[in-house]
């Protein structure tokens, strides 16, 4: 499970970011990946990456396998489970652009500038179902893609390739991003305004505090309600200013629905837990994160990608 969130600054930054929930660590790391790097395509042959990268993931097979990554010019990718037969992948078709499900982060960022132009492209994807190695089948995933002007979701079922409009700029789990826009509908009353005082015939009536307007707002971890409780916190925080209140604004949104050992458990009998949270900052081209065990923020520079010749775990 997991969750994603874009938001932009008082003066059109981006702020992208997500929650990694698992029951077990994938040894993942800060990635960078510099600009000019080339890489052997299953399908596509060899490509050329136009962008610094950096994210979170990890390398194997001499490639960065991200879990959510951005590029120098302010472009965000991350991938979230999207699992219980909704993702289907496909073999390789003719006359699509065929790219395999582990490389989706790291063609996107790597070859395009804009939501706009991803939009465009992914016209004539085709996810397929390869594997980057035998031992590391593919992972049921859809992707949030997310600009400083907007985001689409993009996911690929049984009734084939499926993009939108993402206007919550959120992302969680399945059901398809259709349903969830749609669960929405039953929260259009939620607001975050002081509840005044009123009567009901000759009794008085004054709020309990702060709260009433937000009342059935959900609170259990599924993904349904993650997606609720996220996109209503998104749509209401407060324009903060400064790197330090947007990354704070990023961090505290996604905490809101981290997941917390003790609250449910996988099929293996693991609890699922954040692994950790990250997420980039356009404004100072960094990419931050915290994991479940040390709260700390810390950070990477887009800068590193200078002193790298390769995918490198940092």
């Amino acid at each position: 499970m997991c969750t994603a969130v874009q938001f932009v600054d008082k003066n059109g930054n981006l702020y992208a970011g997500r929650n990694l929930d698992w029951g077990v660590d994938f040894g993942e790391k800060p990635v960078a990946v510099p600009k000019g790097f080339t890489w052997e395509a299953k399908h596509l042959g060899q490509q050329v990456c136009n962008h610094n990268l950096l994210g979170m993931g990890i390398v194997a097979e001499g490639l960065p396998l991200f879990f959510d990554a951005a590029n120098d010019d302010g472009l965000y990718c991350a991938g979230l489970s999207f699992a219980a037969g909704f993702a289907h992948y496909a073999d390789a078709k003719d006359g699509k652009t065929n790219v395999a499900s582990y490389e989706m982060p790291l063609w996107i960022c790597g070859n395009f500038d804009s939501v706009d132009q991803v939009e465009q492209a992914v016209s004539s994807l085709c996810i397929t179902k390869d594997a980057v190695a035998p031992t590391m089948p593919p992972t049921d995933l859809h992707w949030f893609v997310a600009d400083a002007h907007r985001s689409l979701v993009i996911e690929q079922t049984e009734e084939g390739l499926k993009v939108y409009k993402d206007g919550f700029d959120v992302l969680t789990n399945q059901p398809e991003f259709g349903f969830h826009q749609n669960n929405m509908r039953n929260y259009m009353h939620l607001d975050t305004e002081w509840t005044p005082e009123t009567s009901m015939r000759d009794a008085k009536l004054s709020a309990l505090g702060v709260g009433p307007s937000m009342m059935g707002l959900p609170g259990d971890p599924s993904s349904i309600s993650r997606f609720v409780r996220v996109a209503v916190l998104n749509a209401n925080y407060p324009e903060e200013e400064g790197e330090i209140a947007n990354r704070t604004r990023l961090f505290k949104t996604l905490q809101a629905v981290s997941m917390v050992k003790g609250y449910c458990k996988q099929e293996s009998g693991n609890f699922e837990y954040t692994l950790y949270t990250g997420g980039y900052s356009q404004a100072t081209q960094t990419y931050y994160y915290n994991t479940y065990d040390d709260p700390a923020y810390k950070s990477v520079s887009m800068d590193v990608c200078k002193t790298i010749d390769g995918p490198t775990a940092l």
